[in-house]
């Protein structure tokens, strides 16, 4: 047995040493010599079969094999990151005998570039045609490669628009997701409403694909216009727009409705075709972040009609919206503690006001709109409290975004004479607000008190003649709680009004610095009010008829 095992331990080794080099090459094989990819790359899984140990490189930074070596056959996997550009690329993977550099193989990777493109996950949305102010948005996923604006047709932009974005093409032409919000208003007609929102590339490049978003709408439900059944939709829809805390209940009669008077024969400025409908309505206690609902509009008969008090007010820069200048037959309106800095432009309609409350909101200057022109029934206008919080030294400020009418003295640094001359009112309010500077004198106004004044009125003194006879009418009148200063004009000192008026309270008493650090207040500030009387009545005696250094008034 020995001596057969050595004979062929023998014979083999003979065997080797005949053999040539290139008998003993050794052979590398793979499935396919070339692999095809699209830009966003991925993995492709190769087989190699070799009979000794071997070796896979690549020179392309954006192609990785693994495993990289082996030894005998082996399942290989080739990654290949995406593009960066829109311009193809070509590399090579190379499997070689590791002792025989000769013996190898060659994989050639083709890889498309990028197509510059806009595409989106959902291309159509619907919405309701009301819901909760938080709640009227929804979001799109944009996959792009290129920056891009968005587009929504000028129809359609009064209801739809879109919030900020920003798009990170931080890795080349790779596709990036953007989030984009889109924001809703409430559809109040009862027609169903579309946009197609488009959007277009920033730079001057072909796309070899362009989504557009179409936003579908649902219309409203209808509510009977002019009607007693109308109103009471109206009202259900308003406190439910307005997040009302408390509303009404469907299953009673609106006759009953707390906060709601109907129109009875009788009453002042009735007609039959009123009858039933709404007179007057209250909506307090609510929260809502923008203007008057829309439904505000359905009450067309109303001759009052009262909000107030919507939580975090002091945080809002809302306007009226346009739905409340609709009810031009308005004779009573009270809007406060509503977030308000603006009217709306067409609030003007309201022509026939006579009382206009909007007290307690964030106003920084005097509507515009707010003119004795465009409101000429108007009597009480009440103004005052729109102070977001208390400052005490305006010269300590570094913002004005804080209400109070503080940009209406801003730069003239008097008090807003045009309320001064409108003669009409009998109630005006602008206590509480951030006024300042002087009250003008008016003694350029046309109108003054003349002999034929005093004549006519038995209560007005003498000395009034030849006075600027500003506020004729005016029985309510306060400023007080300001930054006034300055002298107080005569106009206002011997103003007929504060013999019945607390002006010590309503007028004289200012508070805090002004812009310039001055220390608010009047000063020629009566001690009280018998001292006013006494100039009066000592200014209509003449110096003739003072004896003794006592004067001797006249009954008044």
């Amino acid at each position: 047995m020995k001596l057969k095992s050595y004979i062929a331990v023998s014979l083999c080794a003979f065997a080797l040493a005949g053999c040539s080099d290139d008998d003993r090459k050794i052979g590398v094989t793979v499935d396919g010599d070339a692999i095809e990819i699209g830009a966003e790359g991925g993995t492709r899984n190769i087989k190699v079969t070799a009979d000794d140990a071997w070796i896979a490189t690549t020179n392309d930074p954006w192609i990785t094999i693994s495993p990289a070596n082996g030894r005998g056959s082996a399942q290989c996997r080739i990654i290949i990151d995406s593009a960066l550009r829109n311009e193809p690329r070509q590399g090579i993977v190379r499997i070689q005998n590791q002792n025989d550099w000769e013996e190898r193989r060659d994989i050639t990777v083709s890889q498309d570039g990028y197509d510059y493109a806009i595409t989106l996950d959902d291309k159509e949305i619907n919405v309701s045609n009301y819901a909760a102010y938080d709640d009227r948005s929804f979001d799109v996923r944009v996959k792009t490669n290129v920056d891009f604006d968005i587009e929504i047709p000028e129809e359609a932009q009064a209801w739809l628009t879109a919030g900020d974005y920003k798009v990170e093409l931080d890795r080349g032409l790779r596709p990036r997701e953007v989030t984009v919000r889109f924001n809703w208003g409430i559809n109040s007609r009862d027609i169903e409403r579309n946009a197609v929102v488009k959007f277009r590339p920033k730079d001057e490049v072909t796309l070899a694909r362009q989504d557009e978003l179409s936003v579908n709408q649902n219309a409203a439900e209808p509510i009977e216009e002019d009607t007693r059944a109308g109103d009471s939709v109206a009202l259900l829809a308003i406190a439910r727009s307005l997040n009302m805390w408390e509303s009404w209940e469907t299953n009673e009669k609106m006759d009953n409705w707390d906060n709601v008077v109907l129109w009875e024969e009788g009453m002042d400025g009735y007609t039959p075709e009123k009858a039933g409908r709404v007179k007057f309505a209250r909506f307090s206690t609510f929260g809502t972040k923008e203007g008057l609902p829309f439904e505000v509009q359905y009450l067309t008969a109303a001759d009052e009609l009262v909000f107030f008090s919507n939580t975090n007010w002091t945080t809002f820069d809302l306007s009226t919206g346009e739905y409340i200048t609709k009810l031009g037959q308005l004779r009573r309106l009270t809007i406060s503690g509503y977030g308000l800095v603006d009217l709306d432009p067409d609030f003007k309609n309201l022509k026939n006001l006579e009382s206009l409350d909007i007290s307690v909101n964030n106003f920084e200057k005097i509507p515009e709109v707010l003119t004795k022109e465009n409101f000429p029934k108007l009597h009480a206008l009440y103004l005052n409290t729109c102070q977001r919080g208390v400052i005490y030294d305006l010269s300590n400020t570094t913002t004005t975004h804080f209400g109070g009418l503080f940009e209406e003295t801003d730069q003239t640094r008097e008090f807003p004479r045009r309320l001064l001359e409108w003669d009409n009112l009998d109630t005006l309010t602008l206590s509480v607000n951030y006024l300042q500077g002087r009250i003008p004198d008016m003694k350029d106004y046309a109108q003054k008190y003349t002999q034929a004044d005093i004549s006519a009125a038995d209560s007005l003194p003498q000395a009034l003649v030849g006075t600027p006879k500003v506020l004729p009418n005016i029985k309510r009148f306060s400023i007080n709680l300001n930054r006034l200063t300055g002298e107080l004009p005569e106009w206002l000192l011997h103003h007929p009004a504060l013999d019945w008026m607390d002006p010590f309270t309503l007028v004289f008493t200012q508070e805090g610095k002004d812009q310039d650090g001055k220390l608010a207040g009047f000063t020629n500030e009566p001690v009280n009010l018998d001292e006013i009387l006494s100039v009066l009545r000592r200014k209509e005696i003449p110096r003739s008829e003072q004896k003794g250094g006592v004067t001797e008034y006249p009954d008044t």
